[in-house]
Parts: C-alpha cells; structure tokens; sequence
C-alpha cells in the first residue's frame, strides 16, 4: 500500500512535467513578432504604388531595418528602437500604454506622394506593408491565443471620396477562410463621399468634404502643424495646409486559438490615396505576449485614487468589467477601458470582450493602500557659519522617503541625496529650509513633510575701527567719533590708557559708532562685536592722542532763522578761543572779514542775502590743536510769491468790473488792494470794482502775503470808457515780433463773459477760436504763419446787464 501511493504521486508529478511545456509552447509568441530584434527578420515587405507595379522583399529579412519607398530614396519601412515625438501627432513614436512599455516599433509610409516621384500626371499613391506568417501553435481552441497590437497614424486629407482617401489597414488571413473580416480594420478619413472627377496631378475624385464630426469620433484630430502640398501639377512651389489629421496610439488585440496547428498571414499596410497626391503614414507595435486577454493597469492603487484600467480593443466588441466591492467606476463599463476610485479593500478587477470571433476575458487581483502622510520634521535649530552640525528627524510619516529637499530662499528647492528618515545637515554657511518628500507607494501622490529651518548666524567680524588715530584737544566740547561696520551687533565698547588693561564703557554702548569725550590723556578704544551664536569678536584699536592744547571756543546767534525771498538777515559771532577762522560759503555773504583773529575776544557781524536756504558754515582754528570748530548758521528762504493782477483792462462808467489776483504759492493767501477806490472787498483776492466818471483811470495795486510776512505785489490799471458796454476791434495788426501791435483781440469794456472770439480765413475754415478775455491771435495757425491778407472775425461776448453783443467783421494782417 506504501509504494502504491509512492508510484501515484511520482506518475501524477510526471504528468505534470509533460503538461507544462506544452502549454507554455501552446501559448508562446512568434519569433520577432514585436521587432525585439531591431529588423525585419521573419518578417516580409512590399512596397509599390495603388494598382500598381510593387517590389518585394520576401524572408528572412535579417538586418534589415530600413526599406525605401517604391523608386526613390525616401524611407517607407523602418524599424524605429529609440522613441522620439511625431511631428504632426506629437505622439511617442514607441508607445507605453496604461503602463504597458512597448520596445519597438514599424513605420509603415512616409510624408512623400506622387509629387516626390515625379512619374507623371497620375502615378498612383505609394504602398508598403509589412507580413508576418503566423504558425499557431497545437492547443485547445478553449484556450485563447491572441495578437495584439498598437497603432498611430497620420493622414493627410485627399479630399476624395472615402474609398480613395490615403489609410492605414491591418488584414488577417486564414487558410479556407480568406479574409478575417472581424480581426481586419481599416482606417481612412471619411468624406461625404461628393467628390467631382479629378484633375491633373492629383487623378482621381476630387472635392468631397471631409466629415470632421465623424473623424473626430473616431479618435482623429487636426494637426496645427501645416504640411506643403504639392497636389495638382500646376502648383509647382506647394501651398501649405492645415490638412493633416492625427490619431494617437490604440491597442487592438484578435484571437488566433480556433486556427490552432493553422498558419495565418497577418499584414500591416499605409496607402497613400489612389490618384497618389496625399500621404499617409503610420506605426505599429506589438506586445511579445499571446497567452489571452491582458488588463494594463496598477495591481496596488492609492485609496481614493483614480485610475485607468483598460484593456486592448476587440473590432466590434461588446465589454464588460467587473470591480472590487467599494471600489467606484466613473465611466468606460461599455467600452475597452474604464476609470475607477480605488476603495480600501481587495479583490479582483474582471473584464471580458466578445465579438463574432472571441470571446475574451481577463481577471488580475489588485489591493489598496492608505493614502500618503508626509509626517512631521522636527530639527529647528540656529548654528554659527562654518563648522556645525543639525540633526533632523521625520516622524509620523506613512510611506516611503523618496528624496530630502533644502532651500535657502524658500522658492526654489534642492534635493538631498538621503531616503533615510533622519538626517543631519553640516557645515552650513547659509539660513537653509529642509522638508521630506514621501510616498507611499508609486500609486499615491507624493506629498511633502513640515519644514524644519536651520538659521545660519555669520561669524562676528568686528574689523577696524574709523579712525585709527584721531586726537583730542584740552577742553574739546565737540566728540571725535569712532565707528565700525560689523557683521554682527556691537556688545559693547572698551577703553584702555596703555592697550594692555581694557575696560568696558559704562553704561555699554552698543552702537555702531562712538563719541569720545572728556579725554585728559592719550587713551585706546575697540569693540566687542556678536553675530548670533557665534563667538565674539573685538575689532582693531583706535587710538584717541590727547594734545594739550585748548579746543577753539566761540558763541553764535542766531543758529537758525526763516527769511522772505530777497530779504537780508546779520549773523553774529563772539570768538574767545582760537586764532583764525573761515567762513563758507561766501558768495552770499557781506563782510566776511579776512579770517584773521588780532584779539580776544573777537566779534564777527556779517549780512546774509541768500536766495536759496542755505547753511553758512563758521570754521575756527586755534593753532596748535589740530581739530576744528565748525558752527553753522540754518538760514532757511521761503519760495517766492508771484502775484498776477492780470492784464491792463478798460470798463464803463458805473459798470462793474471783475478783478481777480493769482499767486504761485498757496499759503501766500492775506490780499491787500491799494486804493480801495470803487472797490466792495479791499482784502479778498477777486473784488469787484464800479468807478466814477471823476475817476477817469485807476492803478490798483494788490499785495499777496503769508503768515511769515512774505509777500509779493502786482499793480493793473483800469481805462475808463464813458461809452455803454461794448467790443471794439481793431482793423489790422502787424506780427513781426517786435512787442508792438503783435496779436489781434477784441477789447472787451463792461462785458463779464467772452461767448467766442473767431478768426476765419479767406476759404472760409477756422484758424483760431478762444473764449477766454484779453486773448487774441498771433497771425499763425498750427504754429505755421500766415501770410498778409485779409482774414474775417466773429466775436460774441455778454456784459454786466446779460446782454449779448456780436459784433463781425474783417481785420487786416501786415507784414
């Protein structure tokens, strides 16, 4: 009974070893199926034109991975192993679909037609193709064995009736069977199919209207890139057009398991249209696995993620999926791929496709993971530039730590070369941020931790100190000033009579500068200097030379003052120490005197007129102390009041006249107009003025004046006219630029509102138009002169009463 069971298990475990071999030959894929090899090998070509001559290049095929196009030069079949972008697709030229990285590809055709050929008028459209004799292994027909490919295209519109249209179709053959309708695609860009007969160089139908909408339904979409066309003869130079459409890769997959132990022919082919004018191109790659029906999408997903499961299409097929409980579909149930929520649980994702030909179904088990936690960085720390050390930990994180990153600006980021969760940054000479970036897992997002900053203090650099040897006279009231410019803050300043025994100064003095005062004998200074943590550091001596020799003394008056524009003020100075003085500047300055001091106590009186503020700058001398005394009297000149009572005016008798006064500064705003004589306000800046026949003319004057007594003064003088009011123009005036009779006005007596005043020439068009009184023409236009002649005048204007006056006639220009 022992070795019954012995001899059962041993025959049932050689069973196996003969089944699994079988089965892995049953399921195993044609040899360069998917162009690993980089050429051509076990693959035959044909290139040619539409119903045309062709060429063959029948197996093996070996090394050859390029193969012109039918008569010219230009590639038609290339076997394509590094992936670069399609310029009018912008696709991949070898594509990763889902996450399914194909290695190689085929272009089928090319950009050239019937132009590049030059064969005559109608040469046909180029063909090429590539064909595969597919040997299906022995198996059971329940068990599927499946191609599947990916393709891109791109077509250039013929604007021929669909069954002319460039296009790219794949064909399946079977022996007894002929054609596999259900495993053999075609796609061209279809037309209305409302083309008119050709024409020369493109042959053909010609004219049909692309139908975009269905193109576009099928996954075509225009180019931006324009191609030059050469279709019909007469265009020698090509015109370019937006006529090139793209779609991007597809995956297609058909079922080869009711042909087992058959052979099978499985051809790809790029036509150009059949009249020859309009190209088409396209790749193809094909997966290296025919074991059945493959779901590309991530096995683990992030929960709350969404995701796109797909698998490759079947012509013709209906679909379906399945996913795990808690796991959400958004949309895609009807068709070959579909975009899910990943839930937070297990199972598996199941999809199926059946067509009049297979009936193909795939099953993977996919998981979940939580969602990434970048954690938190602890390690906040401030070291001294140079030589340190800052120790960071992350903590609370859920994933893995892809990479560290730093920053000194907080804008652009560095990574770190570290995966580790801890870390330790060195040697900084910088303020730098760090932060993690996790992931858990490659379905989830990436997500990065807290920041934890490293402050970067720089090192304390006291330097020197300004001066380095400065002196002090007996009895000096003014300091001699030390300062440094530190990189970090001063501590504190010290003092030393011998630059051996320091001293702090008390109270500390923590400014970059220092005065000296009050020094009796020769005496050294420095400063202690801090930047952050870092150690500190004293800066240079300066020595301060005590000379025994009083410091130049002398009183002023006054130290500031405030003058009008054009006023004088007397600066005064009682000197009772030094021995000469300067003063500066001088140029506005009265009696400076000549810098030399007979006697003491001296007494200087000088004026001061200057027309802009200015600092008068007494400097004092005693010989033998070598550092000066400097007094400065603040003189600061009020701007200048301008004040306009206008234009020289006439009036009427009893009428009453407008004045107005302007100033150019605001704060000059107290008027005064002198006489008050007909006046109603003598302290406003626009009183109104009504005058006596006695009075005959008037000069008034107005003064304009501010709070500080500054004022400025204007006069204007007032013509009585006995007349009612009126406008008088004058009959000519001469322009020449001599101050005389230059400009042509209406004089304006008793009138309060100028309606218009307008010179026309002798055409009729208006060269001069103003409303404002007292106003008049120059005798040019545009600033052109004009030449002598007679020019026409209107004026309208409205007196004191409300009455309008018009008044029109013609004035003389002279030269």
């Amino acid at each position: 009974m022992k070795y019954t069971l012995t001899w059962s298990i041993l025959l049932c475990f050689l069973s196996l070893l003969a089944v699994q071999p079988v089965r892995a030959q049953s399921q195993a894929c044609p040899v360069n199926i998917n162009f690993s090899a980089g050429d051509l090998s076990s693959w035959s070509a044909r290139t040619g034109l539409v119903n045309g001559a062709t060429r063959d290049y029948p197996l093996p095929n070996s090394s050859v991975s390029i193969i012109p196009e039918y008569n010219i030069g230009t590639t038609g079949v290339e076997v394509i192993r590094t992936s670069t972008s399609d310029l009018y697709g912008s696709f991949p030229t070898i594509p990763t679909i889902n996450g399914y990285a194909y290695n190689y590809s085929i272009k089928l055709g090319s950009t050239a037609t019937s132009w590049d050929l030059q064969a005559g008028s109608n040469p046909g459209g180029f063909i090429r193709s590539v064909t595969y004799n597919i040997v299906v292994p022995n198996g059971l027909e329940s068990e599927p064995y499946t191609m599947t490919y990916a393709y891109a295209m791109v077509l250039e519109n013929g604007t021929h009736n669909s069954n002319e249209q460039p296009l790219f179709k794949a064909t399946l053959t079977a022996p007894g069977t002929g054609v596999i309708t259900c495993a053999s695609p075609e796609y061209y860009l279809p037309t209305f199919d409302n083309a008119t007969g050709g024409g020369p160089g493109g042959g053909g139908s010609r004219g049909a209207t692309l139908d975009s909408a269905k193109a576009k339904a099928q996954g075509f979409t225009n180019s931006p890139v324009p191609f030059l066309s050469h279709s019909g003869q007469g265009n020698q130079n090509g015109t370019y057009l937006y006529d090139v459409w793209t779609k991007g890769w597809t995956e297609v997959t058909f079922d080869l398991s009711p042909y087992r132990g058959q052979t099978v022919t499985l051809t790809f082919q790029a036509n150009n249209c059949d009249p020859g004018a309009h190209f088409a191109y396209a790749y193809v790659a094909l997966r290296n696995s025919c074991a059945g029906l493959e779901i590309s999408g991530p096995l683990v997903a992030c929960t709350n993620g969404v995701f796109t499961y797909s698998i490759p299409e079947l012509a013709g097929a209906t679909y379906s999926w399945e996913v795990p409980s808690g796991w959400t579909v958004h949309n895609g149930t009807n068709g070959n791929s579909i975009s899910v929520t990943a839930g937070p649980g297990a199972g598996n994702i199941i999809a199926r496709e059946i067509n009049g030909c297979a009936d193909l179904r795939d099953t993977i088990a996919v998981s979940s993971k939580e969602p990434t936690v970048p954690g938190t960085l602890a390690g906040n720390n401030t070291v001294c530039s140079g030589d340190n050390s800052s120790p960071m930990t992350l903590s609370g994180q859920r994933g893995d730590v892809i990479s560290w990153l730093s920053s000194t600006d907080g804008v652009s980021w560095l990574p770190v070369a570290n995966t580790a969760a801890s870390y330790t940054a060195e040697d900084l000479t910088a303020t730098t941020r760090y932060a993690v970036v996790v992931q858990n897992g490659s379905t989830c997002a990436l997500d990065t931790s807290t920041v934890a900053l490293v402050t970067v203090d720089p090192k304390s650099l006291a330097g020197p100190v300004s001066p380095d040897f400065s002196s002090f006279c007996s009895g000096q009231t003014v300091s001699s000033l030390l300062s440094l410019q530190p990189v970090g803050n001063v501590s504190n300043w010290q003092s030393s009579p011998n630059n051996l025994t320091w001293n702090h100064i008390v109270p500390a003095q923590t400014g970059n500068s220092y005065p000296v005062l009050g020094v009796t004998s020769t005496t050294y200074y420095r400063a202690i200097v801090k930047s952050g943590v870092c150690e500190p550091d004293t800066s240079e001596v300066a020595t301060v030379q005590y000379v025994n020799v009083p410091f130049p003394e002398a009183s002023f008056s006054p130290p500031s003052a405030n003058i009008c524009y054009g006023d004088s003020l007397q600066l005064y100075s009682t000197i009772t120490t030094g021995t000469a003085y300067t003063w500066k500047p001088v140029s506005t300055l009265a009696n400076p005197g000549d810098g030399s001091i007979p006697s003491l106590p001296f007494s200087l009186q000088v004026t001061a007129k200057p027309t802009l503020s200015t600092n008068y700058v007494l400097t004092i001398e005693n010989a033998g102390c070598p550092n000066l005394l400097h007094d400065t009297f603040r003189i600061q000149v009020a701007a200048p009041i301008t004040v306009s009572a206008g234009n020289d005016t006439v009036a009427v008798i009893g009428q009453p006249l407008q004045l107005n006064a302007t100033v150019n500064v605001s704060s000059a705003n107290r008027f005064t107009w002198t006489p008050a004589t007909g006046l109603n306000f003598n302290n406003i800046s626009n009183p109104v003025a009504t005058l006596r026949a006695a009075d005959g003319s008037i000069l008034y004057t107005v003064k304009a004046e501010d709070v500080n007594g500054c004022y400025g003064l204007d006069h204007i003088k007032v013509l009585l006219y006995k007349t009612a009011a009126d406008i008088f123009m004058p009959n000519a005036f001469s322009p020449n630029g001599d101050g005389k009779n230059d400009v042509i006005r209406p004089v304006c007596v008793g009138i309060s509102e100028l309606k218009y005043f307008r010179v026309y020439n002798r055409w009729g068009q208006l060269i001069f138009n103003t409303t404002q009184i007292n106003k008049g023409w120059d005798g040019t236009q545009g600033g052109v002169q004009q030449s002598p002649g007679t020019f026409v005048y209107m004026v309208q204007a409205v007196d004191y009463t409300g009455k309008t006056i018009t008044k029109k006639g013609t004035v003389v220009l002279v030269r």
